[in-house]
């Protein structure tokens, strides 16, 4: 389960899957098979019409307002590596993102696309880190791994009035999953303001063994003389 460049020239048993607009289920030897009638996205097949299979036909799905697309439902055990999208900028925070761990009713992850990426405010700020990065042009990366045993399920609901298109990739293996392998979490919550000389609470009812692994934390100032400083509180196992 656990690779990366210090060991990428060991052989593995894993089998890697590329999910996207171009092929939806991540299937075997499916890779830029689209045609006109499978795409996604009608309007970017016309444009490559003269090309036909082997080319870019369905680089991206349309996302009608209201409605949730469903990005990945894929049987495991299996690692989910990597994570892309991309839109324009002022879109970040109409789509929600959840993800389902083996068939849980409940979303285990669920925050605005943006937000997800450490982008908030509907603005593009670059990121340079080890497990999100997100590049000058917009492209959003998660570089988390994420463990399933029997499954994994990954939505996006347009939370605007508008239409959106959506470009995605998600990269995961098909390989055995160590019994202490952990699931991942995300959550997201906002106070608007925050009540004078309170405390604000990023996390809380929390239950069981895990590891925090960060937060992405944006802040308004609503006063002008105050920048912003402030201690984190961190209480574990009944302090």
């Amino acid at each position: 389960m656990n690779y990366g460049l210090d060991n990428i020239f060991k052989a593995s048993n894993a089998e890697s899957r590329s999910i996207t607009a171009e092929n939806p289920t991540g299937e075997k030897g499916k890779g830029g098979m689209a045609t006109f009638e499978t795409t996604l996205h009608k309007g970017s097949a016309n444009a490559a019409r003269e090309l036909g299979i082997g080319w870019k036909l369905s680089p991206c799905v349309l996302v009608k307002a209201g409605e949730t697309f469903t990005v990945m439902d894929n049987e495991g055990p299996g690692v989910i590596r990597h994570m892309w999208f991309t839109m324009a900028w002022q879109f970040h925070r109409d789509f929600i993102l959840r993800m389902y761990w083996d068939g849980d009713a409940n979303p285990s992850v669920e925050c605005p696309l943006g937000d997800f990426f450490c982008n908030s405010w509907k603005q593009s700020q670059n990121i340079l880190s080890i497990p999100i990065n997100v590049n000058p042009h917009g492209g959003l990366n998660c570089y988390f791994p994420m463990p399933f045993r029997k499954g994994a399920r990954i939505t996006i609901t347009n939370d605007s009035p508008f239409d959106r298109n959506v470009y995605y990739t998600v990269n995961y293996t098909l390989e055995p999953v160590d019994d202490d392998a952990l699931y991942f979490h995300a959550q997201w919550r906002r106070t608007n303001p925050v009540p004078y000389g309170q405390f604000y609470t990023i996390l809380d009812s929390v239950q069981g063994r895990g590891q925090y692994v960060g937060t992405f934390m944006a802040w308004q100032q609503n006063n002008s003389i105050w920048w912003g400083e402030g201690e984190i509180l961190m209480f574990m196992d009944g302090d």
